[in-house]
């Protein structure tokens, strides 16, 4: 048996592994498995290994994504510029297991977000500062948009801004707006991000990381003001696709 899996915290309903048991089911492959490996702390990583599993692969998802870098034996030159690792390949070297990462979210956010851009987009408006944005802040480079992060946290670092400086005149100029909080995930359904929702316009591209529910309320007062809008589910589907790639190569 083929064993893959994704390591976090308290991870109850998991798109990875839905998304995969679909696939082996799909795909006819009955020597495939994919389970989650729950961690109160990332120091029980290396225990996973040690239960009989044939282990080939893995996703690694919140708070664990920096924190399993120094369990690896290689990381991925673009997974060490962003500082984040969401995919581990599961290799032999010299008779010992060798692990290298990757960050497959890059994959999926660039290739989601990028279809709905124009030339207009040239500066972006990140609210929330933790892990998730560290792979959007990569892309957003990467296309050459300008960027600044609305913080929560007491200390502001370079690019970051408070909530409350989020103005009609930013909203003029920062045309992509992406909502990189938990915020608004079931069953909180009822909360969004404190911005001037009124001052978004049809010339907006609107993208909220969460997919569950389908239409967050971020999304719902953005579309409201015209603007283009997508959920974290296609990013999240192209990710995984990407992921199983890298495994399978």
């Amino acid at each position: 048996m083929k064993t893959f899996g994704l390591i976090g915290h308290r991870l109850g309903y998991s798109f990875s592994r839905n998304f995969f048991t679909e696939k082996f089911a799909k795909e006819n492959l009955q020597e495939h498995e994919y389970v989650n490996f729950e961690l109160d702390n990332i120091d029980e990583f290396p225990g996973i290994f040690e239960g009989g599993k044939t282990i080939c692969g893995l996703n690694c998802t919140i708070p664990y994504k920096q924190q399993i870098m120094q369990f690896l034996d290689e990381i991925d030159a673009e997974a060490a510029q962003v500082g984040a690792v969401n995919t581990v390949k599961i290799m032999s070297k010299d008779g010992k297991r060798y692990l290298k990462g990757f960050n497959t979210d890059v994959y999926g956010f660039e290739n989601s977000l990028r279809p709905m851009l124009e030339e207009k987009h040239r500066k972006a408006l990140i609210l929330g500062t933790g892990g998730a944005s560290k792979a959007i802040k990569h892309i957003l480079n990467k296309l050459n948009i300008d960027f600044v992060s609305a913080s929560i946290e007491e200390q502001l670092f370079e690019k970051e801004i408070r909530y409350n400086q989020i103005d009609e005149q930013l909203l003029k100029e920062y045309l992509v707006i992406i909502q990189a909080t938990p915020l608004g995930t079931f069953p909180n359904v009822d909360a969004c991000a404190d911005i001037p929702y009124q001052y978004i316009s049809a010339d907006h591209v609107c993208f909220d990381l969460v997919y569950n529910p389908e239409e967050t309320l971020f999304l719902k007062k953005a579309k409201a003001q015209g603007a283009k809008t997508k959920n974290g589910l296609e990013m999240l589907h192209l990710q995984a696709i990407r992921a199983w790639e890298i495994w399978n190569a």
